[in-house]
């Protein structure tokens, strides 16, 4: 069997200061900027138009550094359940923005703990498997350019087990360390356990967001989270590795605060003018076609960027004749824009589609 090349520790590990200056700086300016997103998202007064529209956007970003790309335009179509129009890559970014959604419904259920068993779950949707932890030797870490071995995680099912099982004991017990950093902590050690067979950077960013709602910091798991951690892949990864190798946990804590402060002061920008355009499509239908307008109608336009007659339907509770009527009348004013591909037809609410796209490339 491998021997592991790292000992994973207890935490908090031995000699971290968690009152460093520089930590307590930049957690100043995390704290600041999360309780900005965490007040503006109140502003959205359907808090599922939030949860739907930017964990996809979160499911995009962080399936990526996994490489798994996908075009806004594919993702918005496969968010239309047309299984014919789907490819891999969306299918992969869907199954994350389920994940991430059923972990989130979990902890309301399970009185806000984070267990072993809501991260197989996580596991379970996000691979389409049956598979727990794992239980077979021979997984390593390598590479991608060289293929040389850059680290071995902890082989045997009874060493993951043990690990996860301490892990989740530091999760779900209250101590006197910030939120923030114990964040960074649990990320850096549910990634060096590495207890999946596949999935684990995806599941321990979902791990982060979620751990961020267990603590109140954040009402609902909006964090756009991956986008930092994709623009800046060399250094998470680099970071990651000088902890287990050298045991220095300074930088990679620094750099885990510093992408909640950036990731959170741009998810504010992208939820107000989120919050701008839908009051301004409200006034527009209620100006241009005020027998039209119900909250319900406008929810839906920005809860599905791309939606359909069968999505309204289900919505405002109306016949698919009404559905349909309502879409064509708002075709007719420019407020969405009617797509045929093939036998299919569905709507798009473009100025919306626009935001997301212009925020992806900030």
């Amino acid at each position: 069997m491998l021997k592991a090349s790292y000992q994973i520790p207890s935490l908090p590990p031995t000699g971290f200061n968690g009152e460093d200056p520089a930590i307590l700086k930049a957690l100043a300016v995390a704290h600041r900027h999360l309780a900005e997103l965490k007040g503006c998202a109140k502003s959205i007064p359907n808090q599922a138009i939030l949860i739907d529209t930017l964990t996809l956007q979160e499911a995009k970003a962080s399936s990526e550094i996994e490489s798994y790309v996908t075009t806004q335009d594919e993702l918005f179509q496969a968010d239309l359940q047309l299984a014919d129009w789907v490819s891999p890559a969306s299918k992969e970014v869907s199954r994350y923005r389920e994940a991430l959604k059923y972990g989130f419904s979990k902890m309301q259920f399970d009185q806000g703990l984070l267990t072993n068993s809501t991260l197989i779950a996580l596991f379970q949707l996000l691979k389409n498997s049956t598979d727990g932890f794992r239980h077979m030797p021979g997984t390593v870490l390598k590479n991608d350019r060289t293929g040389a071995t850059v680290f071995v995680p902890p082989q045997s099912a009874s060493e993951i087990q043990q690990h996860m099982d301490n892990l989740g004991h530091f999760i779900n017990t209250p101590d006197d360390l910030d939120p923030l950093v114990k964040m960074a902590l649990i990320h850096h050690q549910f990634e060096s356990i590495h207890p999946f067979s596949d999935g684990n950077g995806r599941i321990g960013r979902i791990l982060c967001v979620l751990y961020l709602t267990q603590t109140s910091l954040l009402d609902i798991p909006i964090l756009y989270l991956s986008r930092y951690i994709n623009q800046n892949k060399s250094d998470y990864y680099r970071l990651l590795q000088i902890v287990r190798d050298h045991g220095q946990w300074h930088e990679w804590v620094l750099f885990m605060l510093q992408a909640v402060a950036v990731t959170a002061r741009s998810t504010v920008d992208l939820v107000e003018g989120m919050r701008v355009l839908m009051a301004s499509t409200k006034q527009r239908i209620r100006r241009e076609l005020p027998k039209l307008y119900s909250q319900d109608l406008l929810n839906n336009l920005f809860r599905h960027p791309y939606t359909r007659i069968e999505f309204v339907q289900n919505d405002l509770g109306v016949s698919r004749q009404t559905a349909a009527k309502y879409l064509r009348e708002l075709v007719g004013k420019g407020i969405v824009l009617e797509h045929a591909q093939g036998k299919h037809i569905y709507f798009i609410n473009q100025p919306l589609v626009n935001l997301l796209s212009q925020d992806e490339i900030l």
